[in-house]
């Protein structure tokens, strides 16, 4: 099972839902980038469950313990090792999910693929994996502040259902994103995600909507052609994240109803720099960055965990019904904000390490 994320800068994660711990593992990170456990946990404390009255109970404090790579403060060039431990698990919660397949879960996949799961809490299908993600990108962020000062990368709510907020990508904050619990750009618009995402649990189901983000003083260069393009592994990176079903960058599938010269950027040199008048590329093209800013959005799907009884099979092949226990999310997208900043994240160190490499002018 691939575990391993990044070509320069490279991450591996382990661990599993209802096990003793998960974690991450970073290769590739530079010498005497200072890096902070407080940070580490800030990042964290945005994931963690429980955090409000829309989100799972479970309560985890998912403290941080770095185990190597460090000293005084500063990245020592070697491997990097971050371990959280799991404190309020609950496997009893699972034993019925042990034989019966959990409807859009990944429990009948894992089956088939490696012929044994952990049923408690989804094992590695669990979002509780992307611990490791955000402790790396806390540290990848320092990366990009050290060697390219000004890059800021912020993701909102931008959709519950059909609920939209009203966001400029170009002026939101982060201050007006973590200002609501449910992390929309939109503070005014918070209150009917709110009571959306409550009245839907309270029914005993899920709902999904659409989380953006921007990369805001990217600099021009970064992405490789043909098969590592910026925007592709930006795609990669997001629907790794568990619950995504769509991803799209810059006019994205309404630009299908545009013609080219309507689509197309135009160039102008404005002071002294190659910039384009419009962004309906999203800041990306040919697969590498132009400069302006990187806009996308990534469509997360209702939780599939649901408590209303529903037709599934058991692991031996009998028709049955099953609905959902545990302590469960009724919609992923306020706690999955700093998953997507932290995958961007981690793209956006991983390509300036590899562009520094390479670069023509150095």
């Amino acid at each position: 099972m691939s575990s391993t994320f990044g070509h320069a800068f490279r991450i591996h994660t382990f661990g599993e839902s209802h096990g003793g711990g998960v974690g991450v593992v970073i290769d590739g990170c530079p010498p005497r980038i200072p890096v902070s456990l407080e940070n580490i946990q800030l990042e964290l404390d945005r994931r963690r469950p429980g955090q409000s009255e829309i989100v799972t109970p479970r309560k985890e404090a998912d403290t941080a313990e770095i185990l190597s790579g460090l000293h005084d403060g500063l990245t020592l060039g070697t491997p990097i090792s971050i371990f959280v431990r799991n404190t309020d698990q609950r496997p009893g919660a699972y034993d019925e999910m042990a034989v019966k397949y959990r409807p859009s879960h990944a429990d009948y996949t894992y089956d088939a693929k490696f012929g044994i799961r952990a049923p408690s809490g989804g094992g590695r299908a669990s979002a509780r994996e992307t611990i490791g993600r955000v402790a790396a990108a806390a540290v990848a962020k320092q990366v990009l502040h050290t060697l390219h000062p000004g890059i800021e990368i912020l993701a909102w709510v931008q959709s519950i259902q059909d609920i939209q907020a009203h966001v400029d990508p170009e002026t939101v904050t982060a201050a007006d994103i973590e200002s609501n619990i449910v992390r929309t750009g939109d503070p005014a618009m918070a209150p009917a995600m709110i009571e959306r995402i409550k009245a839907i649990r309270a029914d005993g189901n899920s709902v999904g909507g659409i989380i953006q983000c921007v990369i805001r003083h990217c600099p021009p260069g970064l992405g490789e052609p043909i098969f590592d393009k910026l925007e592709a592994d930006l795609a990669k990176a997001m629907l790794s994240i568990p619950a995504t079903k769509g991803f799209e960058i810059g006019s994205g599938f309404s630009g299908t109803l545009l013609t080219g010269r309507e689509h197309n950027d135009p160039y102008r040199m404005i002071d002294g720099k190659v910039r384009t008048t419009s962004n309906r590329s999203g800041g990306v093209q040919g697969g590498i960055s132009n400069g302006e800013s990187i806009l996308f959005r990534v469509a997360f799907k209702p939780t599939a965990t649901i408590m209303s009884s529903q037709e599934t099979v058991t692991s031996s092949g009998d028709n049955t019904e099953l609905a959902g226990k545990g302590r469960h999310d009724a919609c992923v997208l306020p706690r999955a904000v700093p998953i997507v900043e932290a995958m961007a994240t981690l793209v956006l160190a991983d390509h300036l390490l590899r562009q520094r490499a390479t670069d023509h002018r150095s």
